[in-house]
């Protein structure tokens, strides 16, 4: 298992964090989403490697950016 961190801007409720998990859920691989919606830190566990650049396509896709 691997274990990627991302920074996410623009959160501000849960329902955005809610949005961001169900996006990165939805890409292959990744097991698990845990976000910190106070301080916009992502962690994914994946199950094999992932490009940082399909979680930021997916992240993107919610209506969110990379930091």
């Amino acid at each position: 298992m691997s274990q990627q961190v991302l920074q996410v801007a623009g959160m501000s409720c849960g329902g955005c964090a809610a949005s961001v998990e169900r996006a990165l859920k939805a890409v292959p691989g990744v097991e698990a989403v845990q976000v910190e919606l106070d301080s916009g830190r992502v962690t994914i566990d994946t199950a094999a490697a992932v490009a940082v650049e399909r979680l930021a396509e997916a992240v993107r896709g919610a209506g969110f950016d990379i930091a």
